[in-house]
C-alpha cells in the first residue's frame, strides 16, 4: 500500500477549511447554546437545592408547631383538670356552708319555737294563777288556811307536770 500525500495534504486542507468555517459560524452559537444550557442547568440544579432547604425548613418548622400544639394541648388539659378540681372543691365548700346555714337557721327555728312555746306556758301559766288565785279567793271567803296552802302545792304539781 501506497501512501499518497497528496491525499493526505487536500484533506487536511479540506479539514481546515471545515474547521476554519465551522469555528467561524456554527461553534460560536453551538457553544453559546451549549453556554446558555450549562447555565440553564446550573441555575435549575441552584434553583432545586433552595427548594429542598426551603421544604427542610418548612419540615422543622411543621415539627415545631405540632410540638408547640401538643404542649399548648398539655396545658389545656392540665388547667381543665386543676379548674374542674377547683370547682370540685369550691361546690364542697359551698354545700358545707349551706349546710351549716341551714343548720343554724333549723336551730334558730327551734329556739325560736322553744320560745314561743315558753311564751304561751308562761300565759297559760298566768291564767292559771290567774284562776287559781281566783279561787283561793272564793275559798277564802268560804274555808281556812290549809285548804288554800293544799290548792297551791296542787297547781304547782299540776304546772311541773306541763312543763
Amino acid at each position: 500500500m501506497k501512501v499518497l500525500w497528496e491525499n493526505i495534504v487536500l484533506t487536511m486542507v479540506a479539514f481546515s477549511i471545515l474547521y476554519w468555517l465551522l469555528n467561524k459560524y456554527a461553534f460560536g452559537k453551538l457553544f453559546a447554546v451549549m453556554e446558555k444550557r450549562r447555565e440553564l442547568v446550573k441555575g435549575q440544579l441552584e434553583e432545586a437545592r433552595q427548594t429542598r432547604e426551603q421544604a427542610t425548613a418548612y419540615v422543622e418548622e411543621q415539627k415545631e408547631a405540632l410540638k408547640q400544639a401538643r404542649q399548648e394541648a398539655f396545658e389545656i388539659i392540665e388547667q381543665s383538670k386543676q379548674s374542674s378540681s377547683k370547682q370540685a372543691r369550691d361546690l364542697l365548700e359551698q354545700a358545707k356552708t349551706d349546710a351549716i346555714r341551714l343548720k343554724n337557721e333549723a336551730v334558730r327555728d327551734i329556739e325560736s319555737e322553744r320560745n314561743k312555746a315558753m311564751e304561751a306556758l308562761r300565759g297559760e301559766i298566768g291564767s292559771y294563777s290567774v284562776n287559781i288565785a281566783s279561787k283561793l279567793i272564793e275559798r277564802e271567803v268560804e274555808s281556812n288556811p290549809e285548804d288554800q296552802e293544799k290548792l297551791v302545792n296542787q297547781y304547782l304539781q299540776e304546772v311541773g307536770r306541763k312543763s
